[in-house]
């Protein structure tokens, strides 16, 4: 049975940096429209910000951000204050668990995104499908 913030929302957007402002705004968004969350609406809302523009930045580079005839898509479901947000790409991938933790000395140093997502969610796993690749994030909402 759904509740007053149960949200089911698909966005597909070109496979570019100039809409990561515009997928994380929308996270933020949703984020602060739920009516049933007795948590830190403004933490949650920062937080999906973050998750939802670094697993773009990681699909549009695995994506070859040279091809931008593909797509990168994104759908939010929340229901029964249970989160999930998944991320396809249409690229090559990668293996998520050969992914090391960074090193924070190292500006330059990749795994960045993968991390912070991996700290702010409660679960995130990435697999192939038939159409490409996706990202899953999952959170509890208390």
């Amino acid at each position: 049975m759904g509740g007053e913030s149960d949200i089911h929302l698909e966005i597909v957007v070109p496979n570019h940096t100039r809409y990561l402002s515009l997928i994380g705004n929308i996270a933020e968004q949703v984020a602060k429209a739920l009516h049933d969350y007795t948590g830190d609406r403004e933490a949650l809302a920062y937080h999906l910000n973050v998750v939802l523009t670094e697993a773009m930045v990681n699909a549009i580079e695995h994506a070859s951000p040279a091809d931008n005839q593909k797509t990168v898509r994104v759908c939010l479901r929340i229901a029964d204050k249970d989160l999930r947000i998944y991320v396809y790409d249409q690229g090559q991938g990668f293996d998520i668990d050969a992914v090391p933790a960074p090193d924070f000395a190292n500006l330059s140093e990749r795994g960045r995104g993968l991390f912070l997502i991996r700290s702010l969610m409660d679960g995130v796993s990435y697999r192939k499908t038939e159409c490409g690749n996706v990202l899953e994030m999952h959170k509890k909402l208390k």
